[in-house]
């Protein structure tokens, strides 16, 4: 974002009518736009502007869009700027599915599901720099026992971050997009709505599925089995049959 307090767009296509009409729509919605016409180009216009995100066509001559992302990618396959991919080649979308960018969209894609789309990712980004910049991080506890709950509040405010306890799935999703926590420690035996259940909704949350949840399972015998109980749930980053608050500690921290 920019001083203007404008989200900045950097559009990469080689149709000079499209980048026209895309600047124009973004621009009537608040957007700063900088175009470029190659993967060439758009490298160059990097190396003196920071974008919040970057629309990009995939069949241009030269390097084309794959061959930009693979410049702008770490070894890891982690974009520097956040990427919306947008191409009429529909049938790679199941190559995207395993490539690191943050959004595929096919063309022509209609203007409110480009700028929905657009919005989503930016909003994405925000909240990801929020939590970084913090110096207290925030924990959001889902455990129904008093006891259990008490003890992991005090050794979390002695750590020096914040936390805050609910009792029941469905507080969970009623307090996370207010909270905004760094972390999110379930119970999976939780009163209405187990944990497994919360965390296959918030991964499909735009804001949220970013964020990692670290799930306990009393009734599992070890770890291995939890994991394996559990291991569909993608925004689930650590599983345990371990209730023990300092070893619950322990797994949290190391997401802090």
């Amino acid at each position: 974002m920019n001083d203007s307090g404008k989200s900045k767009i950097m559009v990469v296509d080689d149709e000079r009518y499209l980048l026209i009409s895309v600047r124009d729509y973004l621009v009537s919605e608040g957007f700063e736009v900088i175009l470029a016409r190659s993967g060439e180009e758009a490298l160059e216009q990097l190396e003196k502007v920071s974008p919040d995100l970057i629309l990009l066509d995939i069949s241009m001559p030269g390097m084309g869009g794959v061959g930009f992302l693979k410049r702008i990618s770490s070894p890891e396959g982690k974009t520097s700027h956040p990427v919306l991919v947008l191409t009429a080649r529909a049938t790679m979308k199941e190559f995207f599915d395993t490539v690191e960018v943050d959004g595929f969209l096919g063309k022509p894609c209609p203007e409110a599901v480009l700028l929905r789309k657009i919005k989503e990712i930016i909003g994405r980004k925000k909240v990801v720099m929020e939590k970084q910049e913090r110096v207290r991080k925030r924990i959001l506890l889902a455990e129904d026992d008093v006891g259990r709950a008490g003890l992991m509040q005090k050794m979390v405010e002695t750590a020096g971050h914040d936390i805050e306890v609910v009792k029941s799935g469905p507080e969970v999703l009623e307090r996370v997009s207010v909270f905004k926590p760094d972390v999110i420690l379930m119970k999976e035996i939780l009163p209405r709505l187990n944990g497994s259940a919360v965390a296959s909704l918030i991964q499909v949350m735009p804001s949220l599925n970013l964020t990692p949840v670290v799930l306990y399972d009393e009734s599992c015998q070890n770890e291995e089995e939890a994991s394996a109980r559990y291991s569909r749930i993608k925004c689930v980053k650590k599983f345990t049959a371990d209730a023990d608050p300092d070893n619950l500690f322990q797994a949290v921290y190391r997401f802090l």
